[in-house]
């Protein structure tokens, strides 16, 4: 073969093309000996065309097919051909071509795969797919498999399609440190020591948001940045050390201009990217009534089924469980003045659960630290049964009206004096009974809503102090600013999350800009004006020199694909991930270093093994 670098793609080749000569590049997938004729399916990351090797191949040409393997990459010339009708395949983007190769070559042999690239499914359809410590540490196989492609394909796409929104709108991208100061923001940062600066260290940074508030104060009015982030944190399926946020700000800007923004981005991410329409404005909800009506911060409101207070039913029977989360005694139902007896009704599936299913909720409820799940059940004459249902019998006429129960509806009920742990352990069971019994809406993909009105300060109670729920550069919302040293708990703060079938997607706020409500912030999280100096001193100085009002917002690229690709963990959209270990298999890293290396950097390092 004179020229082997490729005219087309193993994915563009159509009927039109019939009778033209080309030159594909790429993978064997399989092949197929039919006895005379030889079949090969060739991938790129375009797609598969069937090369056929017949009759009026060389010998040569058929000697070098006959010897092909998967994943040989290879180089094939010949001539497109129609197949016939009844060889059509209509599952393939090219399955009405083939082509007839006249030539052949071998760029590369491979050896055994460790694991299959073509996908394997079992007979009740499941995928076959290896372990994720085998995959990463073979990432480079593991990425030519089709649905890795189509993630980090989309991802790419995604990632296009922000920054065609955001320059349009006037966003100027604009790169920040990633070796900056360690400051406290949350979880630990990742410490890069300095050579020339002996026992002084930089900073990986958590995120940018220090340095775009300064860029406010620049005049840059519109700032985006698709920035990499770093937190030494345990990592999980929506989180790992290293990942990646669409960060941005705005100056002179307020609450509504940034979700509105963020609303049309995602607006244009969606439709460019999976030609998928959503809503014109997201649902908002307030932060209390969100825990209150789903028991998250993050609900998933791809289907409905709302909590609903029950304190009711503690006057109706002398049920000592029902008591506590009913009198709105403890501190945190005093503080949101709810209760803490929430109930939740599952429709039409009392025949369906048993006591054993029951069982298996209330282990999910425990797991939130409630002290139980109390349940009963509306059977076929509309009497109660099971569960605590001796307590409340002859009073189904009453609890059914103001619950919404009908008959054979399961309800299910968590007390406690905490309001917010009774909601919460109550949301997870809500959450588990929409995944095993799939309530989601199949009309309502992706369903988007913003958490608003988030109170500002929450109670330490280890450690007897306030502390910010989210950071000490929020604004707090303004009619509160002239008692925020009188009840920090009743304060409000001025931001927001974005939340996308029960995952947090973005959190964002506006800012201070007035160093003196700074300075009180500090104060009531008990943070020392020496102590903001050293941690926060280069961003208080800015502030001084005409700061203007400014707010942003920092969407989650990566957990934004993972679910746009309806996957589980962002190790599914992210090329080479850490696994859960923070580590990566594939290039043995985190790895010892040279003992110079050390000494350059004037680092001792004890014998681990040995501590041990």
């Amino acid at each position: 073969m004179e020229n082997t670098k490729r005219t087309v793609t193993c994915g563009e080749l159509r009927k039109s093309d019939v009778g033209k000569k080309v030159v594909l590049n790429g993978w064997v997938s399989r092949t197929r000996d039919l006895g005379g004729l030889l079949f090969i399916r060739l991938r790129d990351r375009y797609g598969i065309t069937q090369v056929m090797v017949g009759d009026s191949a060389s010998d040569d040409v058929k000697k070098i097919a006959a010897s092909l393997k998967s994943e040989y990459c290879i180089a094939v010339e010949g001539v497109v051909n129609a197949r016939s009708d009844k060889d059509i395949n209509a599952d393939m983007a090219t399955g009405e071509i083939e082509v007839e190769a006249s030539d052949i070559q071998i760029f590369t042999t491979s050896q055994e795969l460790p694991f299959s690239i073509e996908e394997v499914r079992q007979k009740d359809g499941t995928l076959v797919v290896a372990n994720e410590d085998l995959r990463l540490k073979y990432r480079y196989l593991d990425l030519r498999r089709e649905p890795m492609q189509h993630n980090i394909i989309l991802r790419s796409q995604v990632a296009f399609a922000t920054r065609e929104y955001l320059t349009g709108k006037g966003f100027l991208e604009i790169e920040t440190p990633t070796f900056i100061k360690s400051t406290p923001e949350g979880a630990r940062d990742y410490l890069v020591p300095s050579r020339v600066h002996p026992g002084k260290f930089y900073s990986l940074p958590q995120s940018p948001q220090l340095y775009k508030q300064l860029l406010m104060v620049s005049g840059f009015d519109k700032y985006f940045q698709i920035a990499r982030c770093y937190r030494d944190e345990d990592a999980r399926g929506d989180r790992q050390p290293e990942f990646t946020q669409i960060d941005m700000e705005m100056s002179f800007t307020n609450r509504e201009e940034v979700l509105s923004t963020t609303e049309g981005m995602m607006q244009y991410i969606f439709k460019k990217t999976l030609n998928y329409d959503l809503p014109a404005k997201f649902d908002r909800i307030a932060w209390e009534d969100a825990f209150d009506w789903y028991g998250s911060d993050k609900p998933d409101l791809r289907f409905d089924m709302k909590m609903q207070d029950a304190a009711f039913m503690a006057d109706l029977a002398d049920f000592n469980a029902f008591k506590a989360g009913a009198a709105n005694s403890g501190r945190d139902v005093q503080r949101h003045k709810r209760s803490g007896l929430k109930a939740l009704v599952v429709k039409n599936v009392a025949d369906k659960y048993s006591r054993k299913n029951i069982e298996a909720l209330e282990e999910v409820a425990k797991t939130y630290k409630a002290k139980g799940l109390a349940w009963m059940k509306v059977n076929a004459e509309g009497v109660f049964e099971g569960g605590i249902s001796k307590f409340y019998a002859g009073k189904e006429t009453e609890i059914c009206a103001k619950l919404g129960a009908e008959k054979n509806d399961l309800i299910l009920f968590v007390s406690d004096e905490n309001w917010q742990l009774a909601c919460t352990a109550l949301g997870a069971v809500r959450k588990q009974l929409g995944k095993d019994l799939n309530l989601y809406n199949p009309n309502d993909e992706f369903h988007f809503a913003w958490i608003i009105d988030f109170p500002y300060f929450a109670w330490n109670e280890e450690e007897n102090h306030w502390e910010t729920e989210h950071h000490m550069f929020t604004l707090p919302q303004k009619q509160y600013w002239d008692t925020l040293e009188q009840d920090p708990g009743a304060v409000k703060g001025d931001l927001y999350d974005l939340v996308l079938n029960g995952y947090e997607l973005a959190s964002g706020s506006m800012r201070i800009n007035d160093p003196a409500l700074q300075e009180r912030i500090f104060e009531i999280v008990g943070y020392s004006r020496e102590r903001a100096e050293k941690a926060f001193g280069f961003l208080v100085q800015a502030f001084k020199f005409g700061a203007p009002p400014h707010g942003g917002i920092a969407p989650g690229l990566d957990r934004l694909v993972m679910l746009m690709c309806h996957e589980e963990s962002i190790h599914e959209v992210i090329a080479f991930p850490k696994n859960n270990l923070a580590a990566s298999p594939m290039d043995s890293c985190p790895s010892p270093v040279d003992e110079q290396q050390l000494k350059d950097l004037h680092i001792t390092c004890y014998d681990v093994e040995k501590d041990d």
